[in-house]
């Protein structure tokens, strides 16, 4: 038997998924400095539709994005020995057919919220459908590739904390597991 290289687990996949400890999540702030009221933010957003449906549009040849607000580090939001924490929120349409393509989101952690239709989040750990009103969270360096594998059109909100700096495409996908290395 051949040798295999340490699996990582990220803190997600230590600890569990926070969205489904209910109580644990906080309600939104401002400037939010832990996980769970970024989870807050992303659900205060989503339920006000005024502020973000009006902007939407489907591009087929294209993805489609917008930012609907980035907020600079705050003072007061330092986790302990760290830097105030600043972040970015995003809009997101996906046809139908779609992806993202492999990629992390670098030093940045994330709240993935789809706010219509269904999306296909794809991983190491396998394939995982998201319909409206679910949430997905990931740390720094957590790879995936999301895709609309449906026939209708989605919308999705993107919070990334620290704001983005870079989104480092990966040149496999785990959507297709004979392109994964082991």
């Amino acid at each position: 038997m051949a040798d295999r290289p340490a699996v990582t687990e990220s803190d997600l996949q230590i600890a569990g998924d926070i969205l489904a400890v209910q109580h644990l999540l906080q309600p939104a702030r401002e400037h939010p400095t832990t996980v769970a009221e970024f989870v807050g933010l992303a659900r205060s957003i989503a339920e006000d539709r005024a502020s973000w449906q009006h902007l939407v549009r489907y591009d087929a040849t294209t993805r489609w994005y917008h930012r609907l607000r980035t907020v600079p580090q705050a003072l007061g939001s330092a986790r302990a020995g760290g830097a105030p924490i600043g972040y970015e929120v995003w809009l997101l349409s996906w046809v139908p057919g779609q992806g993202s393509g492999l990629h992390d989101h670098g030093a940045s952690s994330g709240v993935l919220t789809v706010l219509d239709g269904a999306l296909t989040e794809h991983s190491t750990r396998g394939a995982l459908t998201l319909r409206a009103g679910s949430q997905r969270v990931f740390a720094p360096g957590y790879a995936h590739e999301v895709v609309n594998d449906s026939l209708d059109g989605a919308i999705s909100l993107h919070i990334y904390f620290p704001g983005l700096t870079e989104m480092p495409m990966h040149n496999c996908s785990p959507a297709r597991p004979e392109a994964l290395s082991v």
